[in-house]
């Protein structure tokens, strides 16, 4: 399909980025490969960009240190980071839609409120996991990887209003490698392994906790937090496929684009009520809960 005749042209945003020199950088992280290859897990959700023009921005230097990002204080300097990198794209006139990556979406609040001046819907990872989730089911549960990393989604739930149709956040206790704890088992490493087809614990952990989150806590949907565990929805899928249990495995990449495309097919971006230009033509009163 041609370039211009293509419905759909989306900037799609990393959360940040690492020095190529750095100890712990991915293949995801050298700009000098193909975007297809610096997309994590592309082969999963290459079939939804089909009639996507796209691009892929490798988001903010990491401004903390040389290690990805999980606790509140690091997210908050990626968010402020990825801001102008939306505004940017917003002035450009080249998309009708950014995707913000990233499973803890920093930024995602701040981001609507500048595209909203442009009339670009901005999706991101757990919002849209959380919304097709209720769709699906009654409750959804989520898997994540590390303490730290749970709690910070805990707040998403929250800010998402989803407290009511969260059953639960699992976690799979994979922290993302940062300095001081060398020696830990690495979840990059695991999909590696599960990718040779060998055996990945993180697999069998991730497929506990699913099942424990269906029989305990009540999840009819799974989900999945920090986006360093969104390679494990094809296993998880089939694992629990094969068990029996006919539940929807969802991962946050491939909602975060198909409910991008539902907000440009619609002609629809965030509400003026939620997020107001600062001298909006209507105001009101008061503000109810």
């Amino acid at each position: 399909m041609p370039k211009e005749d293509k419905k759909f042209r989306f900037l799609l945003i990393l959360p940040f980025h690492l020095s190529k020199a750095d100890p712990y950088v991915g293949r995801q992280f050298d700009q000098s490969l193909p975007k297809e290859k610096r997309l994590m897990n592309y082969d999963n959700i290459k079939h939804l960009l089909e009639d996507v023009e796209w691009d892929l921005h490798p988001g903010p230097l990491a401004p903390y240190g040389d290690w990805p990002v999980e606790n509140r204080e690091e997210f908050c300097l990626v968010a402020a980071g990825r801001l102008p990198i939306v505004r940017e794209a917003c002035e450009s006139g080249k998309y009708n839609a950014i995707v913000l990556l990233g499973g803890g979406e920093p930024g995602f609040f701040e981001a609507r409120e500048i595209a909203r001046q442009y009339k670009i819907p901005v999706t991101s990872n757990a919002f849209s996991q959380m919304h097709i989730a209720s769709m699906l089911g009654n409750k959804f549960s989520v898997i994540d990887l590390a303490e730290s990393h749970n709690m910070y989604y805990y707040n998403l739930v929250v800010q998402h209003h989803f407290t009511h149709r969260c059953a639960s956040i699992r976690n799979i206790n994979y922290p993302l490698p940062r300095p001081g704890y060398e020696g830990e088992p690495f979840l990059l490493e695991e999909r590696e392994k599960a990718m040779r087809g060998e055996p990945s614990n993180a697999i069998d952990v991730a497929v506990q906790e699913a099942v424990a989150a269906i029989e305990e806590d009540g999840a009819e949907v799974i989900t999945f937090g920090c986006s360093g565990t969104f390679w494990l929805q094809p296993f998880v899928q089939k694992r629990l496929n094969e068990i029996g249990w006919e539940v929807p495995v969802l991962e946050g990449y491939s909602c975060s684009i198909v409910l991008a495309k539902a907000m440009v097919s619609l002609g629809v971006d965030a509400s003026g009520l939620l997020f107001p230009s600062d001298r909006p033509k209507k105001w009101r009163r008061k503000k109810v809960f």
